[in-house]
């Protein structure tokens, strides 16, 4: 990635576009909207990271599409909060919408779109799996996340991110942004509310949009999200293209930007002024 503050680049983003918090069947969540004209846009970030984790995209895309970007609320699981987005894409008139969700949030996006077809216009789901069935053998959802001290949970992230802040690891720069996020820019309750969500998720519907209308997003390195676990995602979705990084870790929309934003472009049906991606259902970079 090469030398980078990060935490600057987001904050200096987060200073002009503060998160809104808009309430929402009594649960608080955080939105930033960006963008008056064009295809609509949902981005739904995964467990570390909050509405402004996709700024890259939301700044590069803004003058030419209508953005809504959230952060979770402290309450609610899988189905509330699909519920919540449903009435947030309705309030904001954005309707047949694409539906971006990385992680956490790819899980929840193939939920939404699976239950409100008719409301969503397309669906990507990033670097998230399709079936949460075991995860609740593994930690940190195998522990009793009600009642586990915060600093333990914390810990777990920590020990997962300490091998990236060594001077010679590709994501250094990375590093210090994620570990801000866990340390308590996520605030308790919302942390907790992300991990348990995950961990008691219904399973998926088959989805009804259109072929052409599904999407993946997936790295070779991503250490969250299994090859075997890939697999079953694009099994799952049959996506219309799958795109594939060579190496860009579970956070793609900070490591590598400008080829994620391409296949936003792309995705949204937006003018590219050069292909980024190779052509092709599968489609790697």
């Amino acid at each position: 990635m090469g030398t980078r503050d990060l935490i600057a680049e987001r904050d200096n983003f987060a200073a002009l576009h503060p998160e809104i918090r808009h309430l929402v069947n009594g649960r608080d969540w955080g939105v930033i909207r960006a963008g008056q004209r064009g295809p609509a846009l949902v981005l739904i970030p995964g467990t570390l990271g909050r509405a402004d984790i996709f700024w890259q995209q939301i700044t590069a895309l803004s003058g030419e599409a209508r953005i809504l970007a959230v952060s979770y609320p402290a309450s609610g699981g899988i189905s509330d909060w699909a519920a919540d987005l449903a009435q947030m894409i309705a309030d904001a008139e954005m309707q047949g919408g694409t539906v971006l969700g990385s992680s956490l949030g790819g899980y929840l996006a193939q939920y939404l779109t699976a239950t409100e077809p008719a409301l969503c216009g397309g669906l990507v789901a990033a670097n998230t799996l399709a079936s949460v069935r075991g995860i609740d053998k593994v930690p940190p959802y195998a522990l009793d996340l009600a009642t586990t001290p915060i600093d333990d949970l914390r810990a777990g992230f920590e020990a997962g991110l300490s091998t990236w802040q060594a001077p010679d690891h590709p994501y250094r720069d990375l590093a210090p942004l994620l570990l801000q996020e866990m340390r308590g820019r996520i605030p308790e309750g919302e942390l907790r509310a992300r991990l348990q969500a995950l961990k008691t998720a219904p399973d998926l519907r088959a989805q009804s949009l259109p072929r052409d209308r599904i999407f993946t997003v997936q790295s070779d390195d991503d250490h969250l999200i299994s090859p075997p676990m890939r697999e079953s995602l694009r099994a799952a979705l049959d996506p219309v293209r799958a795109y594939r990084f060579r190496a860009a870790s579970h956070f793609p929309y900070v490591t590598r930007p400008d080829a994620y934003t391409g296949l936003l472009r792309e995705v949204l049906g937006l003018s590219v002024d050069h292909a980024i991606w190779p052509a092709g259902e599968e489609s790697r970079l």
